[in-house]
């Protein structure tokens, strides 16, 4: 339960700041410098070549650019195209559907592993309102929105 409780936690920032809560969960999946690029990606609207993008990180070698690029590439992170000589990097999903997409792996394989649905959600619940009973109220709307879709009560 503690490991539940652990992986909610990290995923639902307690405090609240959803930058901090994005940088913590996605911390997970890549490296520092794979994060850095990727938030360098985020906040433009373009595809960037490794030259481009280089400005942003004047202390990293190029080399070590390039390849961090090639990784998050075969990390299927991001697309590239080549034009000319060179590959232009954008990423293939946004910083909130690479969260959204986490999360949602991380409940499936709560929900579909050893421990009981009831447990997971139990604790998930707790989790919840021990932050904030605006949340429990918000998730509720929620259960009431899915039921109400799919025709249940």
């Amino acid at each position: 339960m503690n490991a539940i409780n652990r992986t909610l936690r990290r995923l639902f920032n307690q405090r609240g700041e959803q930058y901090q809560t994005a940088r913590k969960t996605l911390s997970s999946l890549f490296g520092p410098l794979e994060l850095a690029v990727l938030e360098a990606l985020w906040s433009r609207s373009e595809s960037l070549s490794v030259k481009a993008l280089h400005k942003d990180f004047p202390d990293v070698a190029y080399t070590t650019l390039m390849t961090t690029l090639d990784r998050l590439y075969k990390k299927r992170a991001l697309t590239r195209g080549k034009r000319g000589r060179a590959f232009f990097y954008e990423a293939r999903m946004t910083r909130e559907e690479v969260q959204s997409s986490l999360a949602s792996d991380v409940f499936s394989a709560l929900l579909g592993g050893d421990v009981g649905v009831r447990l997971v959600l139990s604790s998930f619940v707790d989790a919840v309102s021990q932050r904030d009973d605006l949340l429990l109220n918000e998730l509720e709307s929620l259960v009431r929105q899915r039921r109400s879709e799919s025709g249940q009560k």
